[in-house]
């Protein structure tokens, strides 16, 4: 019988793991390199450690929509594996899932350990090996091997899966192995404001606002939420991952314009109107006219110097206007980012035109697989970045298998 090849795969993550767990054990003798001290630290944290393991969409052309950069090269990659594929793997190997309301997928135990603990044992079941806290140095191309070079010494293997997530000591090793690397910017930030109408109301949540960032003909909408240093939600973290690269161009300098109702200056007002001819008597503090908290009502009243005492029917048309105008073209200047949560994610990574997207391979080096946040491809929040991950990794798996 011939020799098993060797295979080394860089990086114990979500990419990693999955492409392990699905290689075939009597063709490959796998290992593992994790540079930390645990396997799978971005699956434990994901969905405030629940897991957002992937999203409820099966259709890959609207898949893809989700993906700011790898739209179109994915498109093949989902045909070939998409999110209910996903959905049979765990579950069929004892993980039952569920689907939130908004698409989400997560593990009925609402713990990312079960995720974890369904690619650990698969791996453990091949006898494939996982080294932690091995940190690679180098990969260098000898004949027809590939030496990995660590800090607890050298591994030899005959073909290289690089799965290492986007940090820059990453992306040096593979750059000096000849690829491009397209310069990594976060994404999926959340908004630092300083504004007078955003103070002391964190925790304050809109159902669906409009987000414009006027200068760049951009546009999101989605739900929004005021925090301690400004904005977050869907709305904001769409926004920073579609313009990822020109929102870091701009230093995260720059002014957005907030529709906080999701309406037209013009439908507001004729709301406004009809309420106050219906109830000229009532106090325009007691007044619930929009689908906003009655704390931010009284935060507008106060930032555009009304008694919130007044009789609804003696405001005056300018009164009317700065309430409108607060609630639907609201300009807020943005002066920095913050990471949402733990989901670091980054735009930018191995340049896409370097990729074979039939298997995932090098199109510079041969036997030289890459996947996961390592690639310049990146989406916004709700499972989609595993999904990216789970699917390339199950790509690279079953090449390797048909050999």
């Amino acid at each position: 019988m011939s020799e098993k090849k060797k295979i080394i795969i860089v990086g114990g993550g979500a990419a990693g793991f999955f492409t392990a767990a699905n290689l075939d054990e009597n063709k490959y003798d796998v290992i593992i390199l994790e540079q930390n001290s645990d396997v799978l630290q971005k699956v434990k944290v994901s969905g405030g450690g629940r897991c957002n393991v992937t999203h409820a969409c099966f259709e890959p052309r609207e898949l893809t929509q989700f993906y700011p950069r790898g739209n179109r090269e994915l498109l093949s990659v989902f045909t070939k594996f998409q999110p209910g594929d996903t959905m049979d793997w765990f579950e069929s190997r004892n993980v039952p899932l569920k689907i939130e309301k908004d698409n989400r997928v997560f593990p009925e135990s609402d713990s990312s350990q079960s995720i974890m603990n369904a690619l650990i044992n698969e791996v453990r079941n091949k006898n494939f090996v996982v080294k932690n806290q091995v940190s690679v140095t180098e990969i260098v191309k000898e004949n027809e091997n590939y030496i990995i070079k660590t800090k607890q010494g050298d591994f030899a293997a005959d073909i290289v899966i690089y799965t290492t997530g986007s940090s820059p000591k990453s992306l040096k090793i593979i750059e000096n192995l000849g690829h491009k690397i397209v310069e990594p910017v976060p994404s999926l930030f959340t908004f630092n404001i300083k504004s007078d109408l955003l103070k002391d109301l964190p925790g304050t949540s809109f159902e669906n606002a409009e987000i414009r960032i006027p200068g760049l003909k951009t546009e999101e909408s989605g739900p929004l939420l005021i925090t301690h240093w400004g904005l977050s939600g869907p709305a904001v973290l769409k926004i920073s991952a579609w313009e990822a690269r020109t929102l870091a161009k701009l230093k995260y300098q720059f002014e957005i314009e907030v529709n906080f109702i999701s309406k037209p200056i013009s439908d507001a007002e004729e709301e406004l109107k009809e309420f106050k001819n219906q109830n000229p008597k009532r106090s325009i503090g007691q007044s619930k006219i929009f689908d906003v908290t009655n704390r931010f009502w009284n935060k507008i009243l106060e930032i555009s110097q009304i008694n919130p005492e007044k009789q609804i029917a003696n405001l005056s048309g300018k009164e009317m206007f700065l309430i409108l105008e607060t609630l639907c073209q609201k300009k807020l200047l943005v002066s920095g980012k913050s990471t949402f949560k733990d989901e670091f994610v980054t735009a930018g990574g191995v340049d896409l035109k370097e990729i074979n997207f039939k298997n995932m391979s090098s199109k510079i080096l041969p036997d030289f697989y890459i996947s996961g946040e390592v690639l310049d491809i990146d989406a916004v929040t709700g499972g989609f970045n595993f999904q990216a991950c789970w699917s390339e990794a199950w790509l690279i798996s079953q090449n390797l298998n048909s050999q």
